[in-house]
């Protein structure tokens, strides 16, 4: 049988270049050697505070980028979180065995406190706890994150391990799998830090539904490093090492190659060109985003909600036996 792979995207902030480098384009590929189960983690979102009515446009949208990069609902399982109730259920059965000062290490939890100083609720903290949850009830073997996540794939087979020790064998122990290529990708303004959807500025990143010529003018503004050579050095050339991966990755041209395409030329045509390939990525991109309309994104959701449903609820059921309550 096929191991399966878990993975999901939270409907806030603005999907850009950098998700669909890092994770979305990698999850296409993985349809073809995994049983792939791709959500749209809702219940993650509302750590932070969410206008209700752009949430729900938001849930759609994420659902469409994840069909416009590929994903193909036939072959793989795409549904939304909160339909699937077995997830907050088995997150709170987890609680019960996670400790206190598993969750206060957590990175994310530090770095998004600082963030929203104002509202550090129990959902942030317990996030990943919940995120444990989504991806044990599917029995999931692979889980594709950024290096970011790692450490909550780390806490997941941490509580997994600890509750078939404490009880009976239930959980499947899963692995993290981190893609090098496109995992880091930049902040066109900043390239000391990654590119963000929840960014401050609108030039930071190149969001997946930005107009093409909005897009061309901020690969246009995008921060250089001295001197004029176009080439890959984190050290000394990180903005333009970001903007060749950015290159290569679009293009699937090694980025020796295009760096040879570019010696005696400036920032200046390597940029114009790297504008016509965003430019062309996005057009083709959004083409196949438009092309679904929100009736049909429900009718997969629901097909997704029932297919992960029936996975779900078997492995809460075992859960619940191990624990004695059912």
């Amino acid at each position: 049988m096929s191991k399966i792979i878990f993975s999901g995207v939270q409907p806030s902030g603005n999907l850009h270049l950098g998700n669909y480098l890092g994770a979305i384009k990698n999850w296409v590929n993985l349809q073809d050697e995994y049983k792939c189960i791709f959500c749209v983690v809702d219940y993650h979102a509302i750590t932070v505070k969410q206008d209700p009515i752009e949430l729900k446009k938001k849930i759609i949208e994420i659902a469409k980028i994840y069909l416009a990069a590929g994903i193909n609902p036939e072959d793989s399982i795409i549904f939304q979180q909160s339909r699937v109730s077995a997830h907050p259920e088995l997150a709170w059965i987890l609680n019960t065995i996670t400790k206190v000062p598993e969750l206060e290490r957590m990175t994310q939890f530090k770095d998004k406190s600082k963030q929203n100083k104002t509202n550090i609720n129990m959902g942030l903290f317990d996030y990943p706890v919940l995120m444990a949850s989504d991806i044990l009830l599917y029995n999931t073997d692979v889980v594709p994150v950024g290096d970011d996540q790692e450490q909550h794939v780390e806490l997941t087979r941490t509580l997994a391990k600890r509750f078939n020790t404490e009880f009976v064998n239930t959980f499947t122990i899963p692995e993290a799998k981190i893609y090098k290529a496109g995992a880091r990708i930049m902040g066109l303004d900043n390239p000391d830090n990654k590119m963000s959807k929840s960014a401050s500025s609108e030039y930071n990143y190149i969001g997946l539904l930005d107009k093409p010529e909005v897009a061309k003018k901020k690969i246009m503004k995008a921060v250089t490093d001295t001197g004029k050579e176009i080439k890959f050095d984190l050290k000394k050339k990180p903005a333009i090492s970001n903007l060749l991966t950015i290159y290569s990755l679009l293009t699937d041209i090694e980025i020796k190659t295009i760096e040879k395409k570019y010696v005696g030329k400036g920032y200046g045509d390597f940029k114009k060109d790297l504008a016509e390939v965003v430019v062309k990525f996005l057009t083709d991109f959004q083409t196949k985003y438009n092309s679904f309309d929100d009736k049909f994104i429900n009718e997969v959701l629901d097909k997704g909600a029932n297919k992960a449903e029936k996975i779900a609820n078997e492995t809460l059921e075992k859960a619940k036996q191990a624990i004695g309550v059912n």
